[in-house]
């Protein structure tokens, strides 16, 4: 099952496309990180998964084929937003009691446990709560719904290093214990990488990227050597550094590794290394070789 499925998604502000031929098919039981630049198109396409807003153009659905907003779509989707949505004046019992009015499905006992394990009083107020313990607390109202799907729109951007370990252990004991799908926006590449097994890669509004990280890992690699011989790699030249008359070259293998040219050394892609390559303009369009046609349509590994 596709816990979201896209073809063509669009969505357009005035004349300005905020997300455009949104393609995409992501599989059930994965950790799946959805980056990009500011202004790339994850939270529209966040906002369109989950139903908060209509699309311009293509069509949409989640958990199989429901329509996002529906219904079921609803019952088995849970949100949270970049700023832990908790309302400041409410405590922490009353968030879970509206909370439990406002859904088909809430898991009272659970919500309630889970807020005891992690030291949160139900009557303190949100708003006296470290940014942490609010993080926690918006979690904890999403996993009570039981959904199939949570969705997480930069929820680390404003937590210190040690609220972003302990909120992703609960992202991960979800996942392992529930077998929740789960598709995070965030920037913390580092983050990321140590829990991630699904990328999507969006930038100027298209996907540039998406496939299982090991594979996505395993087609790419860095290439080092004479700059002077840079337009003789054949592979595809996702981007170029050159420094001096050394060349550093990431490429893309289609899936299997070539033999290395001589003079030049091959090396494996990080995470981090393939992210920041895509989102760089390509920087081999001086070289003679081939460049990597991007911003067309998503790499994408074959299985």
């Amino acid at each position: 099952m596709n816990v979201i499925e896209t073809n063509g998604l669009g969505k357009r502000y005035g004349q300005t496309w905020a997300l455009n031929e949104c393609t995409l098919a992501v599989p059930a039981g994965h950790m799946t990180a959805l980056v990009g630049p500011n202004g790339a198109g994850k939270t529209t396409l966040m906002h369109l998964a989950v139903g908060l807003t209509e699309p311009s153009a293509g069509t949409a659905a989640v958990l199989g084929g429901e329509r996002p907003g529906s219904l079921a779509g609803l019952d088995g989707i849970a949100f949270v937003a970049q700023d832990a949505p908790v309302y400041k004046n409410m405590s922490a019992a009353d968030m879970l009691h509206m909370t439990r009015n406002l859904n088909r499905h809430f898991d009272q006992r659970y919500a309630e446990a889970r807020l005891a394990e992690l030291g949160i009083p139900l009557g303190r107020k949100a708003g006296r709560l470290s940014g942490g313990q609010q993080a926690q607390l918006a979690l904890t109202l999403a996993l009570a719904r039981r959904p199939q799907l949570l969705v997480l729109d930069e929820p680390l951007a404003s937590l210190d290093p040690l609220a972003r370990h302990d909120f992703m252990a609960g992202v991960m004991a979800a996942i392992a214990d529930d077998g929740v799908s789960v598709v995070l926006s965030s920037h913390a590449l580092a983050d990321l990488e140590r829990v991630a097994d699904y990328l999507i890669l969006l930038s100027r509004g298209k996907v540039q990227v998406a496939g299982e990280v090991d594979d996505l890992l395993a087609s790419h690699r860095l290439l080092t050597g004479p700059a002077a011989e840079a337009g003789t790699i054949t592979e595809p030249v996702v981007h170029a550094r050159l420094g001096g008359a050394q060349a550093h070259l990431l490429v893309r293998t289609s899936g299997t590794a070539g033999s290395v040219p001589p003079n030049w050394e091959a090396h494996p892609v990080t995470l981090e290394e393939l992210v920041l390559a895509y989102l760089r303009e390509p920087g081999a369009a001086a070289l003679p070789g081939p460049v990597l046609e991007r911003h067309s349509r998503p790499t994408e590994v074959a299985r």
